[in-house]
This record gives C-alpha cells, sequence and structure tokens, in this order.
C-alpha cells in the first residue's frame, strides 16, 4: 500500500526506515480526521490530557499565559508531528494549544499509544527519539532568547524551520512557507511585532533572508546559519545505527506467549 500522502509516516520515516507494518501502524492514527480552523484552540493549559492529536495539516503552536496576560508561544509543531507528546505521563495539559492556519487534525487516545509500543520497536523507539528532539527544540529557544541578539534570534529560526521542512519534503528549493504572524513570531522570539518588522527588513538588506507574506526566501543557507550561529546538530536525528545494533524483539505479549 502507498503511504506516500501521510504526513505522520514522512514524519517518522525522516529517522530510520520504516517497515509496511510500521507505516501501516502510522497511517491507521490518521483514520479519524477532523478539519480545525485558524486560530482554534485544541485544548487549554489545565485541561484533562486524554489524547493525542496528529497533525496531518495546517501549522499549530503551544503556549503559555502569564499572570500579566502576556503570551509566550514555546514551540511550533509541522504537519507530521504528533500533538501533546510531552504531557503522556501528565493528567492536566501543562500548556494551551492552538491552530496557526487551517488544517486537519487527528485524535487518538493514550492508549493507542500503549498499544503502538507493544506493536513496534521501531516506533517505540522513534517516539523516543522525537520527544527528546522536542526537548532541544525548546532548550535551543530558551538559548535563543536569553543570550542572543535579534537578529540572531529570527535568523536562527528561520534556519531551524527551513531545515524541520525540508527533512520530510526537500522540494521547496530555496523558498519556504513561514504563516506566522508578526506578534506570534515576536511571542515566540520575545520581541514586539514591531521589532519583528524591523529585523525581517535587516535581513533583507543583508540579503539572507527575503519574506513575501506567508514565504520567505532564503539565498545563503550558509550565510544565514552563520549569522544566527546555527549548529543543527539538536536536529540530526537518525536511528539507523541504533536500530542495527539493537533489532527489533518480539512485543512482550507474544514473548509470554512462548
Amino acid at each position: 500500500m502507498d503511504y506516500s500522502d501521510s504526513c505522520i509516516v514522512r514524519h517518522f520515516d525522516y529517522y530510520c526506515a520504516l517497515s509496511p507494518k510500521d507505516k501501516k501502524i502510522l497511517a491507521a492514527l490518521e483514520e479519524n480526521p477532523v478539519e480545525i480552523a485558524r486560530g482554534t484552540s485544541l485544548w487549554q493549559e489545565g485541561e484533562d490530557a486524554d489524547e493525542f492529536y496528529t497533525l496531518s495539516q495546517g501549522w499549530a503552536y503551544s503556549y503559555r499565559y502569564l499572570e500579566n496576560g502576556a503570551r509566550q508561544i514555546l514551540e511550533v509543531y509541522l504537519p507530521g508531528e504528533i500533538l501533546g507528546l510531552q504531557e503522556f505521563a501528565f493528567t492536566e495539559r501543562l500548556e494551551g494549544l492552538a491552530m496557526i492556519e487551517d488544517g486537519i487534525i487527528c485524535p487518538f487516545p493514550h492508549q493507542r499509544m500503549l498499544e503502538l509500543f507493544n506493536e513496534s520497536l521501531t516506533l517505540t523507539a522513534v517516539m523516543f527519539a522525537i520527544a527528546s528532539r522536542q526537548q532541544a527544540l525548546l532548550s535551543e529557544r530558551l538559548v535563543s532568547i536569553s543570550r542572543r541578539s535579534a537578529r540572531q534570534r529570527l535568523a536562527h529560526f528561520l534556519h531551524e524551520i527551513f531545515l524541520r521542512q525540508r527533512q520530510t519534503d526537500p522540494r521547496g528549493g530555496s523558498k519556504m512557507r513561514l504563516p506566522l504572524t508578526q506578534e506570534q513570531l515576536g511571542d515566540l522570539l520575545g520581541m514586539s511585532p514591531v521589532h519583528v518588522s524591523r529585523t525581517f527588513s535587516v535581513l533583507n538588506e543583508a540579503k539572507l533572508a527575503y519574506r513575501n507574506r506567508h514565504h520567505v526566501t532564503i539565498p545563503d543557507l550558509k550565510a544565514l546559519a552563520k549569522e544566527g550561529g546555527f549548529d543543527e546538530r539538536y536536529l540530526d536525528s537518525d536511528l539507523t545505527c541504533f536500530l542495527r545494533k539493537n533489532p527489533p524483539i518480539p512485543p512482550l505479549a507474544q514473548a509470554l506467549e512462548r
């Protein structure tokens, strides 16, 4: 069966080659698609954490509101990623989640994740790799907000998003989508919307990035990386060698039956 249209299969396939069985298991997580409008809140902080979503289409972001009403965007999610994974061990949502643009989500309960762990060691390993990468993304964002200049922050983020899109869709050339508003970018990078606009102008004048509405063209990726002090190791996940050294073992239930 052809799973080339499945965003989650393409996303997981980046980490290691998936078997037809693994692809079938993942594709089953997208069996109940729900159309969702831009700006819709998928959940709020403190609500019950009893299910995950696969993000089949569209972009989303997680956020926290501070006591003074200010919003901090914590992370941006792209098609193929799993929403709510960091709350797997918690009974309540630790942060809110909302759609950046119109999209499609596919909900599935926590129990389905446990079944997936029992069905495939490969997919279990990829889940842990994705959770580790989400932590690395948050750590890198913290470094940017606390220690990098506004110009470096924006350059670093653009480079990161460019690579994340290319890992699952290498066909875009030097142009990428960026559907975030200036306000959303500001809440993500610790800048005002006006400062975001000015910083884009600086990058444009330096011939590092050209923004046209919801698209950004990056003529020289190496120059942008240098500007942002970008080190892509935190995005470079490859489980192929690990799984080769640790081949899949039968699920626990099958092993007990033997």
